[in-house]
């Protein structure tokens, strides 16, 4: 039987939290799906940045009073959450467990100093060949920020409308970081970070915490919530360092995207919400582009024109994404995935995309390195 037709609409996400703290967001998704914590025989976890903790998956286990058939921590960076679906997607079609415990996040804000914050962004890129010339996480974005533009002609005033749709979509979501309205000037006047990006280019540093739990589809049927059912999902990984990737303006999602809508049977044009990885806003951009909602070189113009709010042709980021709702490390986009469930569920008054039924989430890690494309639907198809 091919993964195809083994995965799709085999396993379902049954619950989802967030939190403030601890493991308040596992208990949240259980009790939204109804189940106890010995009812989980799976867990998935992925790393931390402020917790000394090398093997976390079992450090989690052993706090939540676990003894899995099934553990494992991921690290894909970003792309780490959606990478996990895919892992406790193969775990129960193959039986290895029955129920996965996905969970994610860390104190980013208040674990480390602002010191010790900067010093992340700055310990990246090729120990030889990158790291002695001090780039850092935003200065690498920034590197291909510039490269769009000099391409395809994307503005500041593009990159911004990123931000502003993001923070209006948080505005409406009551656990996001970051509420207050922001406009085009706003961030056009903010302080320059790495050019052309500045701080409100990029997202934020929280306490954060989420988690879901995926069981098979079958078992979901007698679960009192309301199930979002796994159509697709690809992988990808193309390089670690810049200096490695294949072009600065071309990245993995365009085979993630595809592998995920050949197992879903689905393309762009059937996806009603999106959740894009938006670490810095040229990110949300190139993946508008590469998972084929708009044509190379107009992601820019497609949040401009106002495409990507709420009551758009394709809402993206609905609960403000990393660049307002919350980023505490892999957590972040963890988060699209647990907007999405609740998208396609209803019932989330001026937030609420009109008629959800088919949800695309797209998480990357590293420098645009790892790509993981998830679709889930509201009803199996």
């Amino acid at each position: 039987m091919s993964a195809v037709s083994t995965l799709r609409n085999s396993v379902a996400i049954v619950g989802v939290g967030e939190s403030e703290i601890g493991a308040q967001a596992a208990k949240r998704a259980l009790d939204d799906a109804g189940l106890k914590v010995s009812d989980i025989d799976g867990l998935l976890t992925a790393y931390s940045f402020t917790e000394p903790y090398f093997m976390l998956g079992t450090v989690m286990c052993e706090y939540l009073g676990l003894q899995p058939r099934y553990n494992a921590s991921m690290i894909v960076g970003g792309a780490s959450p959606a990478v996990m679906l895919k892992h406790a997607a193969e775990a129960i079609v193959t039986g290895q467990c029955n129920t996965v415990l996905v969970c994610a996040g860390e104190n980013r804000a208040t674990g480390q100093t602002r010191d010790q914050a900067v010093a992340a962004l700055t310990a990246v890129g090729h120990p030889y060949f990158e790291r002695p010339y001090g780039p850092s996480i935003p200065g690498f974005y920034a590197m291909i920020a510039r490269r769009h533009m000099a391409e395809f002609g994307t503005t500041a005033e593009q990159l911004a409308a990123v931000a502003v749709t993001s923070r209006y979509h948080a505005s409406l979501h009551p656990n996001a970081h970051m509420r207050t309205p922001i406009t085009l000037a706003d961030v056009l006047n903010s302080k320059p970070i790495a050019d052309p990006l500045r701080i409100l280019d990029c997202c934020l540093i929280s306490d954060a915490g989420g988690a879901f739990i995926v069981t098979s589809a079958e078992r979901a049927k007698d679960l009192p919530g309301k199930p979002a059912y796994l159509a697709g999902i690809g992988e990808i990984h193309t390089h670690e360092h810049l200096i490695c990737a294949p072009s600065l303006t071309e990245f993995g999602a365009v085979q993630s995207g595809r592998a995920a809508y050949a197992m879903a049977g689905l393309g762009p044009t059937d996806i009603d919400v999106a959740q894009l990885y938006d670490c810095f806003s040229i990110v949300p951009i190139i993946e508008m582009e590469e998972l084929g909602f708009c044509p190379r070189g107009q992601g820019g113009r497609f949040y401009e024109e106002g495409h990507a709010r709420i009551g758009g042709k394709l809402p993206v980021n609905t609960h403000g994404g990393m660049m307002s709702h919350a980023h505490a490390g892999s957590a972040g986009g963890l988060f699209g995935i647990v907007e999405a469930v609740r998208q396609l569920r209803g019932g989330l008054g001026p937030r609420q995309v009109e008629g959800a039924e088919v949800a695309l989430v797209h998480n990357e890690g590293g420098i645009l390195s790892s790509h993981c494309t998830v679709i889930l639907t509201a009803q199996p198809r």
